[in-house]
């Protein structure tokens, strides 16, 4: 069974109740379609998305800057190592339990099927950080292939709703 952002399988519904299904609620409000090479689109995403966690009462700073921080990492290693451009979506889950969190999910999706690798630079690269930033700072993050490319996201918590 899919929450559309998580499975869920029998144990959750055993621990949890059939009722968390209907206690959590999607909000995908940021989607955005970039042209290749184009980084200046990486400024725009990253301000967008401020905005959205602003009118989201989502987090504090410390969360938000994080969250611009690894969307940029991603944005930027999509259009530096594609060619066609990527898709951005950012989702918030909003959790309606007492003790639920909001999450936020971001997705990028491109159109090349390598998957990246996180790599460890020398102290003098100028590159070689970003997917090392997302796994240090992200409370999950992940891979997934698609027909055509993949999507590489991250999921942040923002504290309790």
């Amino acid at each position: 069974m899919s929450l559309g952002l998580f499975e869920i399988g029998p144990e959750a519904i055993r621990l949890y109740g059939a009722g968390w299904m209907a206690q959590q609620r999607e909000e995908s409000v940021l989607n955005k379609r970039l042209r290749g090479s184009d980084l200046t689109a990486v400024a725009d995403v990253r301000a967008s998305l401020r905005d959205l966690l602003r009118s989201w009462s989502w987090g504090g700073p410390e969360q938000t800057d994080v969250a611009e921080l690894l969307i940029s990492e991603l944005v930027t290693n999509a259009l530096v190592h594609t060619d066609n451009g990527a898709e951005v979506t950012a989702t918030l889950v909003r959790g309606r339990l007492a003790k639920a969190a909001d999450r936020l999910r971001v997705e990028v999706r491109d159109s090349v099927a390598r998957r990246p690798m996180v790599r460890k630079p020398d102290g003098e690269a100028t590159g070689g950080r970003g997917l090392m930033l997302v796994q240090m700072l992200a409370d999950a993050w992940g891979v997934r292939p698609q027909a055509t490319g993949k999507v590489v996201w991250f999921e942040l918590d923002g504290g309790p709703a």
